[in-house]
């Protein structure tokens, strides 16, 4: 369900196809190139191997172990960052990915919920690391994402971005579609929806509103990237995993512990961190582009 919310994609790039239409554009400088097609086909192929490896892991090990894992995501984002997209690092932004994945994995140490009946060790330790290497795949999208903007030969544009998210998610539903379909897992939808506590109607507009609200996460993570880099959509992603928690608070009157409190302490610390940081690098490259303007006196 994570990208089967794509056809909504398509009513804004149906109303930028009109706009381009009436100022008469090549249809060439409305669509993505032909490598961005394939890229974004390839980053598609990922991601439904991402939500393949993380089902998986979620069913052999219990929710504390897989938020634990999973919040290494942070960390592998920005070790591919510097990898493939040469992210510059600053003290600042170094201190944040520390402070925000501690804060990720505190959430996950005092979760209740042991080993999962009847998963043996060695189905354990295969949960372990596919939920690891899921952490891993997704660490390594966003910064792949970033890296195809700039092969681009074409400026990167609105209608460019939400074709690539388009493509992308076309490509990662394929993939998951088929892996649920060899495992048969198609019938067991009208089985959950049976059983569902609120009926099989509310069932389905779940799932569809689950599917319409992560692709417009999905759509703001790739325009993150466009406007600015994947780290620092890797960091606004970490930083809603603490705020989530105080909205269950909130609505579910779910308990507000030490760990939750130090967790959020320290996301919104790390987060901090990081504008700051950006915001002294900004002034300080303002600073010196006054300085060049200034006129040299004889």
């Amino acid at each position: 369900m994570e990208t089967a919310g794509f056809p909504i994609l398509f009513i804004p790039l149906f109303s930028l196809f009109l706009q381009s239409r009436s100022k008469r554009l090549p249809f060439s400088e409305f669509f993505m190139e032909p490598k961005l097609f394939i890229l974004s086909a390839l980053i598609g192929l990922l991601l439904g191997l991402d939500n393949f490896l993380y089902s998986i892991g979620l069913s052999y090990t219990p929710v504390s172990t897989s938020s634990i894992l999973f919040a290494t995501q942070l960390a592998f984002l920005a070790v591919f960052a510097f990898l493939i997209v040469r992210q510059k690092f600053t003290a600042y932004s170094i201190n944040s990915v520390f402070l925000m994945t501690l804060g990720s994995v505190l959430l996950g140490l005092r979760t209740e919920g042991d080993r999962p009946a009847g998963v043996s060790n060695g189905q354990y330790l295969l949960g372990f690391f596919l939920t690891l290497a899921s952490a891993a795949v997704l660490g390594f999208i966003w910064p792949l994402v970033e890296l195809s903007y700039s092969k681009a030969k074409r400026p990167v544009n609105y209608s460019i971005v939400l074709q690539f998210q388009l493509n992308i998610a076309i490509f990662a539903t394929i993939f998951s579609a088929t892996g649920m379909y060899l495992n048969n897992d198609f019938q067991a939808i009208s089985k959950e929806a049976s059983e569902y506590g609120l009926g099989s109607n509310m069932y389905y507009i779940v799932l569809a509103a689950g599917a319409v609200v992560w692709q417009l996460s999905f759509l703001g993570g790739v325009g993150v990237v466009f406007c600015a880099n994947s780290l620092l959509n890797g960091i606004l992603s970490a930083v809603l995993l603490p705020i989530t928690e105080v909205a269950a608070v909130i609505a579910y009157q779910e308990n507000f512990n030490g760990e939750k409190a130090l967790a959020l302490v320290l996301c919104l610390w790390g987060f901090a961190s990081y504008f700051y940081g950006e915001y002294k690098m900004n002034k300080k490259l303002k600073n010196a582009a006054a300085k060049e303007q200034v006129p040299v006196l004889q």
